[in-house]
C-alpha cells in the first residue's frame, strides 16, 4: 500500500451480490455510448437514423445497434417495429430508462455546478504533485 493510500474500500459496505450488481450496471453506463443514447431518447421517440445523427461523435451503425440492443436487454429501451415497407423501427425509453435519464440529468447538473471547483482542485493537486502521472 502506498504511503498516501487510506485503505478505504467498499469491503463491508455491500454484500457480494450487491457489489456485483452495482459493477454490472456501472459497466453498462460507463461505456462510450449508453448514457448518450439514454439522454437523446429522453427527448422522445427516435427512429434509428434520427438517433444515429443526433449522437455527437459519429457512432457507427454497428455500435448503435449493439448499444440499443444492450439497453433493450437491460430493460431501459423499448424497440417497436412497424410493419411497413421498408420496416420502421422506433426506440424509446422504458420507465426504467426514464428514471435513469432523471439521474443522469441530476449528475449533469451537479457536474456543471462543481466543474470550476474540481478544475481548481486538479490544478492545485497537480502543482503539489508534479510528475505523478495522475490524470
Amino acid at each position: 500500500m502506498s504511503p498516501g493510500h487510506t485503505g478505504v474500500t467498499t469491503a463491508g459496505l455491500f454484500d457480494s451480490r450487491e457489489e456485483c450488481g452495482i459493477r454490472d450496471v456501472l459497466d453498462r453506463l460507463g461505456d462510450k455510448w449508453s448514457v448518450q443514447v439514454v439522454v437523446e431518447l429522453s427527448r422522445g421517440v427516435r427512429r434509428f437514423r434520427e438517433l444515429q445523427r443526433a449522437l455527437p461523435g459519429g457512432i457507427s451503425q454497428r455500435m448503435l445497434t449493439l448499444t440499443v440492443r444492450r439497453l433493450e436487454r437491460d430493460g431501459m429501451v423499448s424497440r417497436t417495429v412497424h410493419p411497413t415497407v421498408p420496416p420502421r423501427v422506433d426506440y424509446e425509453l422504458t420507465e426504467t430508462g426514464r428514471s435513469l435519464a432523471h439521474l443522469i440529468r441530476t449528475l449533469t447538473d451537479w457536474s456543471l455546478r462543481h466543474h470550476d471547483e474540481i478544475t481548481d482542485h486538479r490544478v492545485h493537486w497537480d502543482a503539489a504533485n508534479p510528475g505523478s502521472g495522475i490524470r
